[in-house]
């Protein structure tokens, strides 16, 4: 039975300016590194914004788990949006750990720090959130083997450089999150950055990645769709036609690349939908489509 978008989806999609009290509460906020994090994105002070929330230097993990009694679930890291200048956590957080919840996955949405000139910080708060729902999985009901990630836009780009850049975990570190693999069991991108290189890249995205002037290296190093391997996990990516501020190439370079590596995955292109929430909010059969698709996975 083809489902709806519930109730709670709609209204932040249609009316972006909602109050706090409308917003689902989740079931715990942690520290990504209680300890402090290993590195360091030069910003200090508060966080500014609530919608798009910016000057982030102490990364959080909003954590949102089904209720009753269940058998381990499946779960999904959310890497929201921004350009890697704001972490956009109403449009393309919150909503969407609404639908997972309601589909019976656990959501966590990874409020991660951006770069500021240090362009390995994302990813290590992205891995490191991976990490903390596998160590956490037997208190949270979550299967450690059915972890996703979910990325939009710029956190589409952090979602990819996750999928393809992951390591199984240091068996001996003293800090025991560490011992975890980063390597997420399935990555969902919409209208996801995935290229650094001229063409199609998002000018916004790379500068505030790896600056006005990158080397070279660093364009190949976060071009992810030259990153993809056989290792890579299967993927379901959506993106739009008419989409002006990330071309649609970005999706369909990765999507090349996974089918020349066979990696199973799903494209879904709309003509038009634009940038942003509008992409799937203006074309509602894509949730059939992941619906059987999550099922596909075992994620359901």
């Amino acid at each position: 039975m083809t489902r709806t978008l519930p109730a709670v989806l709609m209204s932040l999609l249609l009316f972006p300016a909602v109050s706090a009290a409308e917003l689902p509460k989740p079931t715990a906020v942690m520290d990504l590194w209680p300890d402090g994090p290993p590195d360091t994105n030069g910003l200090s002070g508060p966080e500014k914004g609530t919608r798009c929330v910016g000057n982030i230097s102490k990364p959080t993990l909003l954590v949102y788990l089904p209720g009753g009694d269940r058998k381990p679930t499946a779960a999904v890291v959310i890497t929201p949006g921004g350009g890697y200048g704001v972490v956009c956590v109403e449009p393309e957080g919150y909503p969407i750990a609404e639908l997972l919840i309601q589909r019976g996955i656990a959501a966590i949405i990874c409020k991660y720090r951006l770069p500021n000139g240090h362009h390995l910080v994302p990813a290590n708060d992205a891995r490191r959130a991976i990490r903390t729902v596998r160590h956490n999985a037997a208190r949270w009901n979550i299967d450690p083997k059915r972890i996703g990630v979910w990325g939009f836009s710029a956190g589409g780009h952090l979602a990819s450089t996750v999928s393809t850049v992951f390591d199984s975990g240091k068996a001996d570190a003293r800090d025991t999150v560490e011992r975890h693999s980063s390597r997420p069991d399935f990555s969902v991108l919409f209208y996801p950055v995935i290229t650094m290189k001229d063409g199609a890249v998002h000018k916004g995205s790379r500068r505030n990645l790896v600056g006005a002037a990158p080397k070279s290296t660093l364009l190949e190093r976060y071009s992810n769709e030259s990153r993809v391997t056989k290792q890579t996990p299967p993927t379901f990516l959506l993106h739009c036609t008419d989409d002006l501020a990330v071309p649609v190439e970005n999706s369909l370079g990765y999507y090349r690349q996974l089918v020349a590596k066979s990696v199973p995955a799903t494209l879904l292109i709309f003509e038009s939908g634009s940038h942003g929430p509008t992409a799937f909010n203006k074309n509602p059969s894509w949730l059939a489509a992941f619906d059987r698709w999550l099922t596909a996975r075992g994620a359901k």
